[in-house]
């Protein structure tokens, strides 16, 4: 979450978070970024890797390994390019799993309220994976054919306004019961730029903080807090008003270059904290959702659930 002006500008992205910081010129130490483009899918790779403790406290993120795909493509209903994110997303979840080429327990958290529209990646990512432990209990890898075999399990822990209870209360003891290798969290995220609404997926290895994107912080889903290994996945499906009009601001201030510096400054410093608590999404966001779920569903099926059975 970066400042501007008078109003706090709020990303879950890093990538967005470092792009704040190198346009206030500060020189930013311990992070390293590694970007490249995948031109016959049309997808632009950045991993971004914060290495030290001054640079997490600048980022505003903890320390790991951010990765961020751009798909622009990815509101459109093309099917084949869906599956093409999909295998790329795979490809991601895999270099940051540990363990991967052995045999693990894998639940799979989706985060969020499935009652608004914005907020039900995570309920609707669960609804499509290949749930695969509870046959495996009964009737262990010769159900599927296979010599090597992932069990794979779900949870939707919904929202604490419906269940009284934390996320994190509720996945640390589905932990302690099941005892899995490891937790890969789904959750809608909001993003600065509207560019990067249900454009861009995020991947890290730090866990994730359900609710930090639009102010509502709650205990923390990490390696620390529930001791096993956490990658979370996540979409921009919001962009906070504020946000909006600050950039609105900036691009007629840019268009406005016949304005004295001192008034351009003056214009940055009006205050916008009345528009903190409203984001805004698009209009086609439930088929938008409905979508992009099934391909991050697809992503951690091909990740985790296909790759023994393929070979």
């Amino acid at each position: 979450m970066q400042s501007k002006g008078n109003f706090q500008m709020r990303t879950d992205l890093a990538l967005e978070a470092r792009e704040s910081i190198c346009e206030a010129e500060s020189e930013l130490r311990g992070v390293r970024v590694e970007e490249y483009y995948l031109d016959e899918e049309d997808i632009r790779v950045t991993k971004v890797m914060i290495d030290t403790m001054n640079a997490a406290k600048a980022m505003g993120k903890p320390i790991g390994i951010y990765v961020t795909m751009e798909a622009p493509a990815m509101i459109e209903p093309d099917e084949d390019y869906h599956r093409e994110i999909s295998c790329c997303l795979a490809e991601e979840i895999l270099e940051l799993l540990p363990g991967a080429e052995k045999e693990q327990s894998v639940l799979v958290v989706g985060l969020g309220n499935r009652e608004v529209t914005a907020d039900a990646l995570g309920p609707q990512v669960v609804d499509n994976l290949f749930i695969t432990r509870h046959i495996m209990k009964e009737y262990g890898k010769a159900a599927y054919n296979c010599e090597k075999m992932n069990q794979i399990s779900a949870l939707e822990p919904g929202v604490m306004a419906k269940t009284g209870m934390e996320a994190a209360e509720i996945v640390k003891g589905v932990v302690k019961e099941t005892s899995p290798d490891v937790l890969i969290v789904i959750d809608a995220l909001a993003a600065r730029s509207t560019k990067r609404l249900n454009r861009t997926i995020q991947i890290t290895n730090t866990g994730i903080q359900p609710g930090s994107g639009v102010g509502n912080h709650r205990n923390a889903l990490t390696e620390e807090s529930l001791g096993v290994p956490v990658i979370a996945i996540g979409i921009p499906t919001v962009v906070d008003a504020a946000t909006i009009v600050g950039d609105a601001l900036e691009k007629l201030l840019e268009e406005e270059r016949d304005l004295a510096g001192a008034k351009c400054r003056e214009k940055q410093k009006l205050n916008f904290a009345e528009l903190n608590n409203m984001y805004m999404t698009g209009k086609d966001i439930d088929a938008v959702i409905k979508r992009v779920s099934f391909t991050v569903s697809e992503g951690i099926n091909i990740a985790i659930g296909e790759a023994f059975m393929e070979s």
